[in-house]
């Protein structure tokens, strides 16, 4: 039995290859981490796969594909007190999951850890580490690291407790720009969110084009305004998106995505506290 106190909760959906590079990785690292793979409706054999290549791996099989909403089936799947996530495309640096655990043991109201994250074999720094290490939220006297409002989603360690508190990641937004909201439900429920540089995720992201993509990370920063922001704030978000809908594909799509998920995203709409609001301007009124 496993005496790990982190495990690992990946989602995935037809990348059996690049799940069987990510699986070798994690099963190979000093920690020996529980390994939890929602598999999203998958159509290439990738959960006799695991069966066949990885069996000490457990697979949670969804009849359907739930998009973000997978890991926190995987999340639920475990009973480490800490979880870390990888993509189908990433894993941690030996010693890392071990790293964490000792920040989350020494910090109660910690809830999640950002990563520092290298990109492919050169080990590139994702520029998002440098954005993330300079956050103007600053650090807290019982808190590692520095408080930040978001993060990458394959380069983050949660508190179990603390993922399921909150929620985990909301079922309007699917995927893409879904990692805002975690780190508001999180924060707003007085859970720690920073990041430590001394923990470290491997991403060797995929060179093939995703156009999707683009649409929906657009759709799902105008949902979270609608879902956490003050109205003025989201009306404005909204109107931007119009104005670009005008000349670009990818905007035409998102505002159409977001006019038909809007009526859910009033429904569950749960403005962040004062404090959380005006962090989450600083930041903005800071970013890049």
């Amino acid at each position: 039995m496993s005496t790990a106190r982190v495990g690992v909760a990946i989602a995935t959906r037809n990348r059996s290859d690049r799940l069987a590079v990510t699986l070798r990785h994690l099963l190979a690292l000093p920690e020996r981490p529980p390994v939890v793979v929602a598999d999203n409706a998958s159509t290439d054999g990738t959960r006799a796969r695991i069966a066949r290549e990885f069996p000490q791996v457990k697979v949670v099989a969804l009849p359907s594909n739930r998009g973000a909403l997978a890991r926190t089936h995987a999340v639920r799947a475990l009973d480490t007190p800490y979880v870390a996530f990888s993509d189908d495309d990433s894993w941690w640096a030996p010693g890392s999951l071990a790293r964490a655990a000792e920040h989350f043991d020494a910090h109660p109201r910690l809830g999640l850890l950002s990563a520092r994250t290298l990109v492919g074999p050169e080990q590139t720094p994702d520029p998002l580490n440098d954005v993330l290490a300079g956050s103007p939220l600053g650090p807290a006297s019982d808190l590692p690291g520095t408080q930040v409002l978001g993060f990458l989603g394959c380069a983050a360690v949660v508190r179990r407790a603390a993922y399921l508190d909150a929620g985990g990641y909301h079922h309007l937004l699917f995927i893409g720009g879904e990692e805002t909201c975690l780190a508001y439900d999180l924060a707003a429920r007085g859970w720690g969110v920073v990041h430590c540089p001394d923990v470290t995720a491997h991403h060797h992201p995929a060179t093939e084009p995703r156009p999707e993509r683009p649409a929906m990370v657009r759709r799902n920063e105008v949902l979270t305004a609608w879902l956490r922001r003050p109205v003025p704030h989201a009306v404005a978000r909204t109107c931007r998106l119009a104005a670009e809908a005008r000349r670009q594909a990818p905007a035409r799509r998102a505002l159409r995505e977001t006019v038909t998920r809007l009526p859910a995203a009033l429904h569950a709409r749960s403005p962040l506290p004062p404090h959380l609001e005006r962090a989450a301007r600083l930041l903005e009124e800071t970013s890049p």
